[in-house]
């Protein structure tokens, strides 16, 4: 490997669209969020951004381990969380632009995109606090309910774009290829159903209102945070932003692909407009609607109506 391709790498890994570029769009994205959502409930609602200063007010503050907490655990998981969203980024093209590309990605995604939920399962369970525990519970229960449509999902755009095959594809850039030629996905009939899905799928991914069962703040005192303080604290708010910014990209690569202008940068910036509105449809609009989900609706809803639009469109790929 020469020195260029390290460089190159380098870049891609700590700019863009790397840690850099993944944490200051993320962290607007959240401010954007939250804007909406205040709008529709007739609030003026804090500056967009204003997540960037709760993240940097969070960095001065000190952390406090718990006493009983196995600390190791405790301190290393919002780290794994934030690294293992950065390195998903990396497998997301952004218009036309792909920084790692494997015959595997959309495999590769799925279990990138468990480990920060696992993450914050393990730190809260080893912070020692009953409410944390009872939050991590909870936080598996909803990685149970959505990780069956969301493959679902990735089956279905898989084999929709291997029309003349036996076989799926899980290569985001033959997926983006095929969309290309025919159009984007979230324009075929039959992918329509699996579009919805995915849009569920995402504020649940994300933890976000109405199924954050996981934190549930006004239920269980914010859950696996509850002993969370100072940087740890931080750094696990903003992988919840990055996450916001990683589905929408996903979803974007993968009903929306093949969308392009003939210049790069230009691709790029109609990706991200993408992703805000995405944001908009999936998160800030359910948020501003809808009540939360008690543990065992979110369960069944995501078990039967969204896994039925997902296996829906699996069928009519299959068949159709």
């Amino acid at each position: 490997m020469e020195i260029m391709d390290i460089v190159m790498y380098a870049v891609y890994i700590l700019i863009f669209p790397g840690a850099l570029f993944t944490c200051l769009f993320g962290l607007w994205l959240a401010g954007v969020d939250r804007k909406v959502v205040a709008r529709m409930q007739h609030r003026k609602g804090p500056p967009v951004t204003q997540p960037a200063w709760d993240f940097l007010k969070l960095c001065g503050k000190e952390c406090i381990v718990p006493a009983n907490a196995a600390r190791g655990v405790f301190m290393a998981a919002p780290y794994i969380g934030l690294a293992s969203l950065i390195v998903t980024v990396l497998f997301i093209p952004l218009g036309g632009f792909h920084a790692f590309t494997t015959n595997g990605d959309t495999v590769v995604i799925l279990y990138l995109l468990a480990i920060p939920t696992l993450a914050m399962i393990l730190g809260g369970s080893a912070s020692g606090s009953p409410y944390a525990g009872v939050g991590a519970s909870r936080t598996m229960v909803s990685v149970m309910a959505y990780e069956l449509p969301l493959i679902l999902v990735i089956l279905a755009v898989g084999k929709g774009a291997t029309p003349d095959g036996y076989y799926f594809t899980f290569s985001l850039e033959q997926i983006t290829s095929v969309q290309e030629l025919f159009g984007p996905n979230l324009f075929d009939w039959r992918l329509i159903p699996a579009a919805v899905a995915m849009l569920l799928v995402i504020p649940c991914e994300v933890g976000q209102h109405p199924f954050d069962v996981g934190e549930a703040e006004t239920e269980i005192c914010e859950g696996p945070l509850v002993e969370y303080s100072g940087k740890p604290l931080a750094v696990f708010k903003l992988s919840h932003c990055i996450k916001m910014f990683v589905m929408t990209a996903f979803f974007c690569a993968m009903f929306l692909g093949g969308i392009t202008t003939g210049m790069l940068w230009l691709d790029v910036v109609l990706t991200l407009v993408f992703c805000t509105v995405v944001t908009l449809v999936c998160m800030s609009l359910l948020h501003a609607i809808s009540a939360r989900f008690r543990v065992e609706q979110l369960f069944k809803f995501f078990w039967t109506v969204v896994s039925g639009f997902a296996l829906v469109s699996l069928l009519l790929v299959w068949f159709c």
